[in-house]
């Protein structure tokens, strides 16, 4: 009969949990010899390690150095808290080649087999935190050359001074280098849409790979043509004179397909090579631009995608990669304040936990997950500061009455209906047995109102012909739907009910979402041409 958790013992959570743990990562577990010299363990686990404190469970050697003590204990003891008996025992050792502040070792862990606490101690201001997996010796001869302070140092002795930048994308920099410095692991930037986050980012990520802080940079999305649009500006981003940032660093992205960037677009994007991710080393110096759909697949297989349920393509060329914690120094994650269902934010939670990084996060809009997660908010520029420093234009707001939209929708006994079959689009008509009423959150979920739809287009035309006689030109004008599903997309009813109310023709209203033929081409098609004048999208942007 197999033991239950809650009466496994320290012993075998040790031999069934922590062991094999710290051999996948690439550790040699061996009981203590008092017979063999320190100098002779290259990359050693070495169990029962002797302190003046007592021993240690687990005792790190790594090229004839103590660099870590593990405190293991059973299964349903929590790790966090006995992190302080792993500093003990390193305050322990007397044969330790390190001193910080009287820990003798610069990396303390504590376990319970499932998860792990990490403590880099050498800096007074570093909090432990959860990680994934045991660090590799590559990942820890990396780390202790990486001196913290020194690096930072850059960021003040370096003017922030790229002349395309505004103010506040200045003070957004700073704001992270400050959190940074102060070894904050997780940062939210807040910033209005329309001011230049992708813009401030990228000059944030040179400076972060100018000063050493971080080597190999993760720039996170959700969709693929805002992986597109990211490696193009990072590819034309000048940050030295002469130079662009793709001739001092490599840039890489995910596998592309032409329509990604359009048939009049000769842009060929650098793939990255799977070594960089299976075997990071401090040879790598590079910005990785990748879906959260591709990197899910990556770590967890392609059923996460499933998990993430979104239109987003899946890459055919994605496969399950052994991928170590520590692949990326910073991760950033853009866009990340997405109404992510329950399993979809589960999924972009373990994406992020995977690795040990600096995390931060750009938004225009925190939520309260996104907030959760990130923490601390270190920058905000709000859309009313920019309309008063004059980088955005105002809204006026214009109030349609619709009755259906404000109450909800009755129907009556014997009234007519279409229905949809959403599975194949099929259509039938009925008439109601009995009565039915929708609330307001129903419409467009579970009904529509095609009437209500068409008034409200009605209204929009009206504005807009105005702003046309007066000023010479149609308004480009983007309308959000509620959602575009395969047969009951309400993307799709309004699109019809414009073209039909506007009557300039098929081209003049297009659907512009994830689901679209080359959708990249079709938002520049909407910023550059004068058709189409009217773009209609859902979920603030699903293209980005």
């Amino acid at each position: 009969m197999s033991e239950q958790p809650h009466s496994e013992s320290e012993w075998k959570t040790r031999k069934d949990r922590v062991d094999p743990r710290l051999k996948a990562a690439g550790w040699s577990v061996v009981r203590f010899d008092e017979s063999r010299a320190l100098t002779a363990y290259s990359q050693h686990a070495v169990a029962e390690y002797p302190t003046e404190n007592g021993p240690a469970d687990y005792a790190l050697c790594l090229d004839g150095r103590l660099v870590g003590v593990i405190e293991a204990k059973k299964l349903t003891i929590g790790a966090q808290g006995i992190l302080p008996q792993a500093e003990r025992y390193s305050r322990g050792v007397t044969d330790g080649q390190f001193d910080y502040r009287g820990l003798r070792v610069p990396f303390l862990y504590s376990t319970n087999g499932e998860k792990i606490r990490f403590h880099d101690a050498r800096h007074e201001l570093s909090l432990s935190h959860w990680i994934a997996g045991f660090h590799t010796p590559a990942a820890l001869r990396e780390l202790l050359d990486y001196d913290h302070r020194e690096r930072c140092r850059w960021f003040t002795q370096t003017p922030n001074n790229d002349p395309k930048l505004r103010a506040y994308q200045r003070e957004a920099n700073a704001a992270v280098e400050r959190g940074i410095t102060e070894c904050k692991r997780q940062m939210l930037v807040a910033m209005a849409t329309g001011t230049g986050k992708t813009h401030m980012t990228v000059n944030q990520v040179y400076r972060l790979l100018k000063s050493g802080v971080a080597r190999r940079v993760l720039f996170l999305v959700d969709r693929r043509a805002l992986a597109a649009q990211a490696v193009r500006t990072f590819a034309s981003f000048t940050p030295e004179p002469g130079l662009k940032l793709n001739q001092l660093y490599e840039v890489f992205s995910q596998r592309f397909q032409r329509e990604d960037f359009g048939a009049e677009e000769h842009f060929d994007p650098s793939v990255l090579p799977r070594d960089y991710l299976l075997d990071p080393g401090p040879q790598h110096t590079f910005v990785y631009v990748c879906t959260i759909q591709r990197m899910a697949i990556n770590l967890f297989g392609r059923q996460a995608v499933f998990d993430l349920g979104d239109d987003e393509t899946a890459d055919d060329d994605a496969e399950r990669l052994d991928i170590p914690i520590h692949a990326f120094d910073v991760i950033i994650a853009d866009e990340c304040h997405r109404g992510y269902t329950t399993s979809a934010l589960s999924v972009w939670r373990e994406v992020l936990d995977h690795f040990d990084a600096i995390k931060i996060g750009l938004t225009a809009t925190p939520a309260a997950h996104t907030k959760a997660y990130f923490k601390d908010v270190v920058f905000r520029y709000e859309y009313e500061r920019a309309v008063r420093e004059g980088h955005l234009v105002d809204y006026d707001v214009v109030k349609v009455r619709s009755d259906v939209r404000m109450n909800g929708l009755f129907l009556r006994e014997g009234e007519e209906v279409t229905l949809v079959d959403p599975e194949t689009g099929s259509e039938d008509r009925d008439n109601l047995e009995d009565e039915r009423e929708f609330a307001m959150p129903d419409i467009e979920r579970k009904v529509t109102s095609p009437d209500a739809n068409r008034k409200i287009v009605q209204e929009l035309k009206r504005h807009a012909e105005d702003h046309e006689r007066r000023y010479g030109r149609f308004p480009k004008t983007l309308i959000f739907a509620h959602n575009d599903l395969p047969h009951t997309s309400h993307a799709d009813q309004i699109v019809e009910l414009c073209r039909e109310e506007f009557g300039r023709g098929e081209d003049f209203v297009q659907k512009i979402t994830g689901r679209v033929d080359r959708p990249l081409q079709r938002i520049r098609e909407f910023r550059n041409r004068q058709q189409p004048g009217i773009a209609v999208s859902v979920d603030l942007m699903s293209t980005g």
